[in-house]
């Protein structure tokens, strides 16, 4: 009987084992998670037509509703953002020899966000000429409100706001709508006057 020679040299069957080896090993380490893109609209404001007793300039991508709160008091009213899902709510209190308790009450109000909150940073706000004084909190971290302020001339108003999103607090799904009605907030605090 005669015998079957082969025809492939001994030296390919390693070299194809190789390849096999090396072409089975292709695992791709897994991409992060994405978030979609937002829209930004330019920034552009129009001062608010109120009988309120202060006014100053909102976004005209905002709108101002009455607060429908069950504890809701004159001169309160919501700043919303409906294509961000967020708003401000801003209360007004008249100062009568109360001054230190609202201040007090708002110190408390903006520090019971630290169970949350990695840092709080403070940015004074001081217009003498219109008689405009307070301090804008940048509370970081995932906690409900990641903007509150106040404002007052120290002598008649006192006005607080808060930055809320209707949804769950993500520092980092946030953070660009976030940096964008940061500039908002601190351009209405800029501008407010008292009438």
């Amino acid at each position: 009987m005669k015998e079957l020679k082969t025809a492939v040299p001994y030296f390919v069957l390693p070299v194809m084992i190789i390849f096999l080896m090396m072409s089975c090993n292709d695992a791709q380490p897994p991409k992060p998670r994405g978030y979609f893109r937002i829209a930004l609209p330019a920034k552009e404001y129009v001062p608010i037509d109120t009988i309120l007793p202060y006014c100053f300039e909102r976004p005209v991508y905002s709108k101002i509703v009455p607060d429908d709160g069950y504890n809701k008091e004159p001169y309160w009213i919501n700043l919303k953002f409906p294509q961000f899902k967020a708003q401000v709510h801003i209360s007004y209190k008249p100062v009568e020899d109360n001054l230190y308790q609202l201040l007090e009450d708002n110190r408390e109000l903006v520090f019971k966000h630290t169970v949350k909150a990695d840092a709080i940073r403070e940015r004074m706000f001081e217009s003498p000429e219109k008689n405009v004084y307070g301090i804008l909190y940048e509370i970081k971290g995932n906690t409900a409100s990641p903007l509150q302020f106040f404002v007052t001339d120290s002598t008649k108003h006192f006005l607080r706001g808060s930055l809320y999103f209707n949804l769950v607090p993500n520092k980092d799904s946030i953070a660009p709508v976030l940096e964008f009605i940061k500039d908002d907030i601190t351009h209405l605090v800029e501008t407010i006057e008292w009438q």
